[in-house]
């Protein structure tokens, strides 16, 4: 049985999917192969170059007698391969025409073939031609898969029906039409020499900002208009968009390989984690031409997107039966076209333009005329010269309360003609002059879900026939039917057996996983019922088109021109091009680099340079010393002669150390090279030094220096020779540094070398010093004393080992600093942070530095932060720790005591951050942290104002102590008032509190609590009385949809039995204090779940509110629906009570607080 393998994973069908033939002798047949997706990525062949196309004939006579299973054509010849056509006249074990393509010499062919074609096969109507029957698909030809086609082709019985028109005269026409390419290898795969054009790289999540970007540099007026900015020699690409943007344009345009984007998003302001979250491409496209917008004004190109981009509609509402009509002009420079329920473009358009009734109760207020029958809708003034449409794939489904994507089968045409049917999409204002026909520019697919996926797009930048497919780095060239067609959507046809047996594509995220069975899995199939792998089955194709570019036919020569060097400044050529050398030169020394090899040479002067300022441990940093890079072939001699040009120190009087690192990971000189190895090629010798792959060769150079400090012959050192470097300690100074090295014996000891030290330190020859060796430093500082009278050997000091020295200090001088010894020095640099520390409110803005210590406990850092700010009690500071992915504080604050070091409080996954934030209590954090805060607005009864109250009570209390504690802070209306306690989010009343619910769990920081007196009439309610939610509303139309918005302060309402909406609306009106010209233009509705159902005065409101709640009863509410023209009310923050025991700013401010955001803290 033959094992398959998937079509290529970037091709779509629209018909019933492909399968290599088989007899079905030994079992049933393997079936159509299916790819949900375009993961091109995954697979390494593609197609590429033009193909090689032909159409070969089959005319078959006295078909029905065909007696034999299978029936081959003659052979025909395309792209210089033998194919012929193979059918089963009978079906291949199923009740349907089967037929394949075959390759004819595949038995002859040498190992190793393959070849890829795109191909249709078609069974001729000779009645009606229209309705003949073609499919279409592609496949890679091997020596495993000769054969490629469709099982089910067509239904026997009507293949076999006279009356069908495919059979007339027993004759059956079939026709194959072959088109044949050259393979594509991913990995060698050269995008500019194929199709003269490069890619974007994709930075972990940024493939649709790069086929947005692709597609705003393919409109060259646009990428001119970006050239003819002004920025200057001196900006940064980082920190300028314009910049960055020509950068990024002019690399696409001259560069040889795929261009990054980073310096793009930096110029965004994303980090790391920005490029590595997808984001809405129709938001970016509008920030990005915003943004753009602005930096052109007053500059020769202001106005450029406005030109390019902006189109007018106009909003209208038009009485029927009055002579009334409300206009509306409004801009755009993209328009959302609705997909689900749409077939195509047009009808898009024909729903766009949809003119909505307003009658009944949904009548329109119309100026001096009262509520009257209109027609509302949307018609268009102006097109422009570039059309962008965002296609609705994603859409909040309410039934499933989540998004989903519209995957339904969506067309659109190469030449989009909006002027049609006498220009119905047109406002009586447009000018007909200008013809509105458009030639599609730019198709860009989402492929996957609404989790996750991939982003690519295909353009056709001159709009000839040629089309282009960019996916990111690569970029394709492909046929008009991969950029239309296959992106429409919709289903494709299957079997079962694909969903068990066959390679499948599942989303995880923004990866495409792909499943390919195991000839174990395939062997599981049964054997006995030859139904099974025919039984049909449809799936969704999830790759499609959701944005369309249109360019007006009458703008494309305008728009399609042409940009050369002279459109770019000369400041950024020069840089750009001075870049490309750059890369070029890294790119040769790259190339080679297996040449060469870089030798480090450090000296006694990079060790007095480096310690004690760059390093406090071992040595030297190797990365900022001298480094020479030597071909490998060199005698080593000849690099020696290199140093003595570069230092000046002749070769006789050079001698070089090998570096090694030891066990405990210091790094240190170990052993002179010998006259052998120094004979050697500097290729030899680099492999003797470190077993390291393309490792540095590092060495230290000593040189002796005679009296008149003039160099002179290096020593002889025996075995008994031991090379000692030497760092002195200041501890008053808190200084380190590096005074030299000597040669001692390995018998000796410390004691004889004190006078050496004392004058290589300054001081006088009988100054007490206190002796030290510096062992290691990691993972913790090991520095140990080391006796005067014990010899170098048994103190195991050998060549490489680093003596630390100071002056002997008298006890009573200890006290007097801060690390009396070096290896509390030692220690404290080995752990020392510089810590910034930010306020909680300002979390962008450093207020001060402190250099802490990581091993400092929670009580050291808060009595550090506590004296810089002046505070006596370190018990009210309050730290939060940095997120270093979002860069903002992390939610929860750090509990008292609750982390053991700074280090714990630093530290954030796997990453290590220098940011703490701070906040100053009213009381000890111990205190606070047994206490619950909640900010309650205190709505009075009688006055119009709110002021929000912090209550501060222990987390074991209740709302009925809540209530209690506020009755001390308010003003009542009357001595016996009782309060209640609500929950409101986004205008609507979520719930009403218990007096005996514990407030640890409320919620404050999301939810708005409000307290309120209870009405005297709510305390008495009649049993056929309803307490009824009452909320404002207002209906906005986006994209010609209704939503209903909500605004003001909610509230409720008692309603009886029998009474009107009359009634109820004197009430309203009363209890809000409504002028009567302004209530007048209220509307009222019952709504439930959003959809508003209009009143008459005459209704009986009650009647509405006895259905039993199905979802809550924030849902079903009396509306009153009117402008929200009232100005935002003044809300008082006493703030007598600190907000999150916060430093108090004051006793009262005046707050205009957000009425539809999320108040949060990050």
């Amino acid at each position: 049985m033959t094992l398959m393998t998937p079509a290529p994973l970037d091709q779509q069908e629209d018909e019933e999917m492909l399968v290599p033939h088989s007899d079905l002798v030994e079992g049933p047949q393997p079936m159509e192969v299916v790819a949900q997706a375009d993961a091109s990525s995954a697979v390494e062949n593609q197609p590429v170059e033009d193909p090689q196309t032909s159409r070969f004939t089959w005319t078959i006579e006295n078909f029905s007698r065909l007696n034999t299973k299978k029936h081959y054509s003659e052979i025909f010849v395309v792209g210089g391969f033998k194919w012929r056509v193979l059918i089963f006249p009978k079906g291949n074990n199923v009740d349907h025409l089967s037929m394949y393509l075959d390759v004819a010499d595949s038995a002859t062919l040498p190992y190793g073939w393959s070849r890829y074609a795109q191909f249709s096969l078609s069974v001729v109507n000779q009645i009606h031609n229209k309705y003949s029957i073609r499919k279409d698909t592609q496949h890679q030809f091997n020596a495993r898969e000769s054969d490629w086609g469709f099982t089910s082709f067509m239904p026997l019985s009507d293949l076999y029906d006279p009356g069908r028109g495919y059979l007339v005269n027993d004759t059956c026409i079939i026709e194959a039409e072959v088109a044949v390419r050259k393979i594509l290898d991913y990995w060698t795969y050269d995008s500019k020499k194929e199709t003269g054009f490069v890619g974007l790289k994709n930075q972990g999540a940024t493939c649709y900002m790069n086929s947005l970007l692709q597609t705003l540099y393919h409109i060259p007026y646009f990428r001119k208009a970006v050239y003819h900015m002004p920025t200057t020699e001196n900006d940064m690409p980082s920190g300028s968009i314009p910049l960055a943007l020509q950068s990024l344009f002019y690399k696409l345009q001259y560069n040889d390989n795929s261009v990054a984007t980073k310096e793009l998003t930096k110029s965004f302001g994303w980090d790391t984690y920005d490029s590595f979250m997808q984001h809405d491409v129709q938001e970016l496209n509008r920030v990005l031409c915003e943004k753009l917008e602005d930096k052109m004004k007053g500059t020769v190109v202001e106005g450029t997107i406005q030109q390019l981009f902006e189109g007018h509609h106009m909003n209208y509402i038009e009485c029927i039966n009055v002579d009334y009509k409300s206009t509306r002009k409004e801009s755009f420079y993209d328009l959302q076209l609705d997909v689900k329920g749409c077939r195509d473009v047009y009808a898009s358009f024909d729903k766009y333009v949809e003119v909505e009734r307003l009658e009944g109760d949904n009548r329109y207020q119309a100026e001096n005329h009262g509520l009257q029958d209109a027609k509302k809708g949307v018609l268009f003034i102006d097109f422009p010269p570039v059309l962008q449409l965002q296609l609705k794939r994603f859409e909040y489904d309410f039934m499933r309360d989540t998004m989903v994507k519209i995957n339904d089968r969506y067309e659109f045409p190469l030449q989009l003609d909006l002027d049609r049917e006498n220009g119905k999409y047109l406002s009586p204002d447009a000018d007909r002059s200008v013809r509105n026909l458009y030639t599609l520019h730019s198709v860009l697919v989402h492929s996957g879900g609404v989790h996750g996926g991939h982003y690519y797009a295909f353009i056709r930048p001159t709009l000839s026939d040629q089309w282009f497919k960019f996916d990111d780095e690569r970029v394709t060239k492909e046929d008009t039917r991969r950029a239309l067609e296959e992106q429409y959507g919709g289903e494709e046809e299957a079997c079962l057996y694909q969903c068990f047996f066959t390679p499948s594509t599942l989303f995880l995220g923004n990866c495409v996983l792909i499943w390919l069975p195991s000839p174990a899995c395939m062997k599981q199939l049964p054997q006995t019922n030859p139904g099974f792998n025919n039984t049909p089955f449809k799936f969704t194709k999830y790759s499609n088109a959701y944005m369309l570019v249109y360019i007006r036919e009458s703008d494309k020569e305008k728009i399609i021109c042409n940009v050369d060097e002279k459109d770019i400044a000369e400041h950024l050529r020069i840089r750009l091009k001075k870049e490309q050398e750059e890369k070029e030169d890294k790119r040769k020394y790259k190339a080679q680099a297996h040449l060469f090899t870089i030798i480090k040479v450090a000296r006694d002067e990079d060790l007095a340079e480096q310690i004690g300022k760059d390093i406090y441990f071992d040595l030297v940093d190797h990365d900022k010393v001298r480094s020479f890079r030597i071909q490998k072939q060199w005698p080593f001699t000849l690099f020696k002669e290199e140093v003595a040009k570069e230092f000046g120190i002749p070769v006789q009087y050079q001698r070089f150390w090998i570096w090694a690192k030891r066990q405990n990971h210091t790094y240190r000189p170990n052993r002179p090279l010998t006259p052998q190895e120094e004979a050697q090629s500097v290729g030899q010798l680099r492999e003797v030094s470190t077993k390291v792959n393309n490792a540095d060769l590092k060495l230290f150079l000593e040189v002796e220096l005679g009296p008149d400090l003039r160099p002179i012959p290096p020593p002889e050192k025996t075995k008994e020779d031991i090379l000692l470097f030497f760092k002195l300690y200041d501890p008053e100074k808190e200084e380190l540094r590096y005074v030299g090295r000597l040669f001692v014996k390995s018998s000796g000891k410390p004691i004889e070398i004190l006078t050496k030290l004392n004058e290589m330190a300054g001081f006088a020859p009988d100054e007490e010093i206190e002796l030290y060796e510096e062992i290691k430093f990691e993972p913790c500082v090991m520095c140990e004393h080391l006796a005067k009278r014990t010899s170098f050997r048994f103190s195991q000091i050998e060549d490489g080992d680093i003596i630390c020295f100071q002056k002997s200090a008298p006890p009573e001088s200890e006290e007097q600093c801060r690390y009396s010894d070096v290896t509390s020095f030692l220690e404290y640099v080995q752990n020392r942070q510089v810590v910034h520390f930010r306020a909680l409110e300002r979390p962008k803005e450093d207020d001060f530095c402190l250099e802490l210590s990581k091993l400092h406990n929670y009580d050291d850092v808060v009595e550090r932060v506590a004296r810089r700010l002046g505070l006596d009690d370190p018990s009210k500071i309050r730290l939060t720790s940095h997120n270093c992915y979002s860069q903002q504080p992390k939610p929860q604050p750090i509990k008292y005591r609750g982390v053991e070091h700074l280090s714990d409080m630093l530290v954030h996954y796997n990453q290590s951050s220098d940011i703490l934030y701070y906040e100053v209590l009213d009381i000890p954090l111990p205190e606070l942290q047994g206490l619950k805060n909640l900010k309650v607005a205190f709505h009075h009864a009688t006055k119009d104002d709110v002021i929000i109250h912090n209550i501060r009570l222990p987390k074991q209390s209740t709302v009925g102590d809540v209530i209690n504690e506020l009755k001390t802070k308010v003003e009542l209306s009357h001595p016996n008032a009782e309060l209640r306690l609500l929950e409101v989010f986004y205008h609507k009343i979520y719930k009403i509190f218990p007096p005996s619910e514990k407030i640890e769990n409320i919620n404050d920081q999301y939810w708005t609590l409000r307290a309120e007196e209870i009405p005297e009439e709510e305390k008495n309610l009649g049993p056929h009385d309803r307490l009824i939610h009452v909320y404002h509303f207002t209906k906005e139309t986006v994209q010609n949809q209704m939503q209903v918005q909500n605004f003001g302060e909610p509230f409720f309402l008692i309603i009886h039995e029998g009474e009107t909406l009359a009634e109820v609306k004197e009430r309203i009106q009363k209890k809000l204090q409504v002028p009567d010209e302004e209530f007048s233009k209220w509307k009222f509705a019952f709504l439930s779940l959003g959809r508003p159902e209009y009143l008459q005065d005459s209704d009986i409101v009650s009647s509405r509110f006895q259905r039993r709640d199905v979802y809550g009863a924030w849902e079903q509410y009396l509306g009153l629906e009117h402008s929200d023209t009232a100005p935002k009310r003044a809300y008082a923050a006493n703030q007598c009570s600190k907000t999150d025991g916060t430093q108090s700013l004051g006793s009262e401010t005046f707050l205009h607080l957000p009425s539809n955001r999320l108040l949060k803290r990050e």
